[in-house]
């Protein structure tokens, strides 16, 4: 691996959006004694941050005044779009020459940042991140980094802060933002699919944790049998750590994303839309393995342990 010594160096760093991953991400930032300038909505958290010795910024714009180069961190693409270009945007910034959207925003709204960005001499990357809350608190984030090459060497330390698998993964802005929306169709797609045909099993008799204990002892076993039905789900614990509402958004955006690219993504639209059933029913702001609960409704049974 190149190390700082022979690739561009920034010292400072604008970090914007620091809510459930984007605190641990800036902290890490912060710890490895980058010079580090913040600014989000919630005031607390700017305090938190000031005490570790960050520069809070009114604004925006007042990052990319401070800042080489600004990191952000968003829920949703609306909110990207104003941050980055609106009146106090980064755009408007005198120092920021790259940005970093690790927001999932997809690659069309990545796009258009990024040629707006490019009129303003910014280089935009986008690096959306796979992992949760529980990665990025331990700086074990999936780095997903798209755009010019040199901006991403330029940042190399940066996102070793809190990636343990960083990856540049394409020469074109949004081909990041698409991988993202990738893994987390698969991710929701499999936990439908698999919760679907636990539930079949325990309607047949079988215990939920002899299913699963099995799955993961054969060729059904991924992440969703390892991890969210089998530490979680079975214990009835529905605490991944992604709210819904985002799990709806990232599953729409790909599913549309997918149709403008002439890829239609049948069985994917179609597992969509459990989620959006949790979405109608109240569950924006609960976690996104609520869905099972939708399922277990239909079937009339529940994936628990029998004791």
């Amino acid at each position: 691996m190149e190390s700082h010594t022979t690739r561009p160096f920034v010292r400072d760093i604008g970090f914007i959006g620091l809510g459930a991953m984007g605190a641990h991400m800036a902290r890490h930032i912060a710890g490895a004694g980058f010079n580090l300038h913040v600014h989000d909505t919630n005031r607390e958290t700017l305090e938190r941050f000031a005490a570790l010795g960050a520069s809070v910024c009114s604004t925006p714009k007042a990052v990319g005044d401070a800042a080489d180069a600004v990191l952000v961190c968003l829920p949703t693409p609306d909110i990207v779009e104003r941050v980055a270009l609106g009146e106090n945007g980064i755009a408007h910034g005198a120092r920021a020459k790259i940005y970093v959207d690790h927001s999932t925003t997809g690659p069309s709204v990545a796009r258009k940042v990024a040629e707006a960005l490019a009129e303003r001499q910014i280089t935009a990357l986008d690096g959306p991140l796979a992992g949760g809350m529980r990665g990025a608190e331990a700086g074990t984030l999936s780095v997903m980094i798209s755009g010019e090459e040199k901006a991403f060497s330029a940042l190399r330390d940066v996102f070793d802060c809190y990636g343990r698998n960083v990856v540049h993964v394409g020469d074109r802005v949004g081909q990041g933002q698409a991988l993202k929306l990738i893994n987390n169709m698969i991710v929701g797609a499999n936990l439908v699919v698999a919760a679907e045909a636990i539930l079949f099993g325990i309607k047949y008799g079988l215990a939920a944790e002899t299913i699963i204990e099995m799955l993961n002892a054969s060729t059904a076993r991924s992440f969703v049998t390892e991890d969210l039905l089998e530490k979680r789900i079975l214990d009835r614990q529905f605490d991944f750590g992604f709210r819904l509402e985002l799990m709806c958004k990232d599953l729409r955006l790909c599913v549309s994303e997918a149709e403008a690219a002439g890829a239609p993504m049948m069985v994917s639209a179609l597992a969509k839309q459990f989620y959006e059933l949790a979405h109608a029913h109240g569950n924006a702001t609960q976690d996104m393995t609520v869905v099972v609960r939708e399922l277990e409704k239909a079937f009339g049974v529940s994936i628990e342990r029998r004791v």
